[in-house]
């Protein structure tokens, strides 16, 4: 018999290293199967960090997936003393162990400026929008971008139950329904050929599990915290902070809350109409909504007087290591 080396407070479960891999598998594989995440000859985009969160989706979808029919990539956001090139080299390394080629790109690359370089033109400009705005929005294009040009199916990102739970909540105070509603497996408010299906396959498992699970692989992880975090949105990190008190003095909370929300909203995820039809960027060319002439990532940069970013005046060669 193994040693116990994980105790599920959830479950009320002492689980092994191997029963604990195969238990966040078989969690993940139902995730997947039940919402219809992944149609049968699918090729899949995963969004790879680097972190805990990114190597749990890329060792768990190498095994519930045909890895020749995965693509990883790794995007470096250019902020000093967070950004280090052997992160990347171990992650290209491992996903090549797995299965898996990965693709390196970074922020500057598309955009023609880093992280750091944007929140220097940003303070120029006294702009008062975080640097986590300018890094998301900057990410979830370049995201989309490779996904269209290396033409898969369905883009996965590695957002755990504790990301979902949070953001759900926030939806919930806001009182803001659609973005509530978007947050469903089913549910596809809008729909482009630009655009690329997102899926989250680790949407029911909680942060601490992708920790214990890399740290039990062995995976080298990105660490060092990222210097901006003090600008997260205050709301995010109240109701963060309320929501692991919860958890830790009533466990299977977050995953109940979740489970609740999936069950409620899925007969309107199931029947909702996408939108069509969206606009395109002056600019750029990638889509807008609202009507509005640029998108929001153009619209961004030009707040802070960058008005011909590289992505507007030529095209990004897409290429694998």
């Amino acid at each position: 018999m193994r040693p116990a080396a994980v105790f599920q407070p959830h479950s009320g479960k002492a689980l092994c290293s191997e029963c604990f891999f195969d238990d966040i598998t078989a969690r993940v594989k139902r995730e997947v199967e039940r919402w219809r995440m992944i149609e049968p000859g699918d090729v899949v985009l995963l969004a790879l960090s680097g972190g805990k969160d990114g190597y749990t989706l890329l060792d768990v979808m190498s095994r519930i997936y045909k890895p020749d029919r995965l693509i990883g990539l790794n995007i470096v956001e250019g902020i000093h003393g967070y950004n280090k090139e052997e992160d990347a080299g171990y992650l290209v390394k491992t996903a090549k162990e797995l299965g898996v080629d990965v693709i390196v790109t970074s922020i500057k690359e598309y955009v023609g400026f880093s992280v750091d370089e944007i929140m220097a033109k940003a303070r120029d400009a006294s702009s008062r929008i975080s640097a986590c705005t300018y890094c998301g929005i900057s990410r979830r294009r370049i995201m989309n971008y490779y996904a269209r040009e290396l033409g898969v199916n369905k883009l996965a990102t590695a957002h755990n139950l504790d990301d979902e739970s949070q953001t759900a909540v926030i939806n919930i105070l806001r009182g803001d329904l659609q973005s509530l509603l978007r947050q469903h497996p089913l549910a596809e408010l809008v729909k482009d050929p630009m655009l690329i299906r997102r899926i989250k396959p680790l949407r029911k498992i909680y942060e601490w599990e992708t920790a214990t699970f890399t740290m039990l692989k062995g995976y080298h992880i990105q660490e060092t915290e990222c210097p901006y975090i003090y600008q997260l949105p205050t709301l995010r990190a109240k109701v963060r902070r309320e929501l692991y008190k919860y958890e830790s003095e009533h466990p299977g909370s977050l995953l109940a809350f979740m489970e609740s929300l999936d069950r409620l909203l899925e007969p309107l995820a199931s029947k909702v109409t996408p939108k069509s039809g969206l606009g395109r960027c002056v600019r750029c060319g990638e889509p807008t909504a609202n009507g509005k002439a640029l998108c929001k990532l153009c619209e961004l940069l030009e707040g802070v007087g960058i008005t011909r970013p590289l992505y507007a005046v030529r095209k990004l060669k897409v290429v694998a290591r």
